[in-house]
């Protein structure tokens, strides 16, 4: 042994050498190991979140719902609770109450109940605009009547759009989110969650094929629970488009700074946006002089205070930018 004063692939000890080369590079975790660590996770978040998640029932129908506050409000979907007024929430722990129906939001398929008698803690939300695609999520819910089951999966895709009917119209709840973790019917109005536990979606329906879909938990989805709590519904200015994210062309982003918009994809017939002059293919950049990157974009600027009131639009059009002005109506509860 010699003394040195440093080597990168050794510790000096007094005056030996002691090569450690080996014991830095680093291993990768065994199959079981791995799994270990997985299942670990998904245990925690079942454990911390199914006692926040009830089994509910009106009339015929049914589905899960998640506690939200300390006041015994609960969250569900809208279509969960249809046209009901009440039914009967039942815990993990098998407390079995009745609620009533405080509001309802078709648009985003949120509703609010408020069981009789103390609820359990709340659950703890997170933000949805914070997960990426990959992520673990665990959905727990009650399928089929099999209350407090528990799946997991990944965040399959951002962003999507929900087409569903309504009676004899059709709807589009926007920005959900896709899941692989399986879904079955009862698991809407349940809740999604990271893998920290926090409930970062509302299980909204079954797409088939091995996709669910969530309604985000963020700030658009928190402000329309707060005016259901409040108001019992929410006023919604409606403009009439459908769109998907769509990069701008490189001479327009160095231009702008802005890297993407909301290519629109439809236009509603007699609608808001139709009367203005937008058109499909159009491109949208700004609406109210705010950025937009997507459709949740839009949705943050379409509630009571727009209604009957000028809302100035920038779309590129065949390499132009092209100013409008769209007058949105107030959304028809039917």
């Amino acid at each position: 042994m010699s003394q040195r004063t440093l080597e990168c692939d050794g510790v000096i000890t007094g005056e030996a050498v002691v090569d450690v080369s080996e014991d830095l590079e680093p291993r990768a975790p065994t199959e079981a190991e791995a799994l270990d660590a997985y299942s670990r996770t998904v245990s925690a978040v079942a454990a911390a979140v199914t006692p926040q998640v009830a089994a509910v029932r009106l009339g015929q129908g049914g589905g899960s719902a998640v506690v939200f506050d300390e006041q015994s409000h609960l969250i569900t979907n809208a279509h969960v609770v249809g046209s009901a007024g009440s039914g009967t929430a039942t815990f993990s722990d098998g407390a079995e109450t009745p609620f009533d129906v405080v509001g309802r939001d078709a648009l985003s398929d949120l509703a609010v109940l408020r069981i009789h008698g103390d609820s359990p803690p709340s659950a703890v939300f997170g933000d949805a605009d914070k997960l990426v695609v990959g992520q673990l999520v665990v959905a727990v819910g009650n399928p089929l009547g099999l209350a407090g089951s528990v799946t997991a999966g990944v965040v399959s895709a951002l962003g999507r759009a929900l087409p569903v009917r309504q009676g004899r119209a059709g709807r589009v709840i926007e920005n959900v989110i896709q899941t692989d973790a399986a879904l079955n019917p009862g698991n809407s109005g349940g809740a999604l969650a990271d893998s920290a536990g926090r409930v970062v979606g509302i299980n909204t329906a079954v797409a088939g094929f091995g996709l669910g879909l969530a309604v985000p938990v963020n700030s658009t989805t928190l402000r329309i629970i707060d005016t259901l709590l409040t108001e019992g519904r929410v006023r919604r200015a409606y403009l009439g488009v459908v769109g998907v994210p769509a990069p701008l062309p490189d001479d327009v982003a160095e231009r702008t700074g802005q890297r993407a918009g909301l290519r629109v994809v439809e236009v509603v017939p007699g609608g808001p946006a139709h009367r203005s002059g937008l058109r499909a293919g159009d491109l949208i950049l700004t609406v109210g002089r705010t950025e937009i990157h997507d459709a949740q974009g839009i949705q943050r600027k379409l509630f009571a205070e727009a209604i009957d009131r000028d809302l100035p639009v920038t779309v590129l059009r065949n390499g132009a930018m092209v100013d409008v002005y769209a007058v949105p109506s107030e959304l028809s509860a039917q």
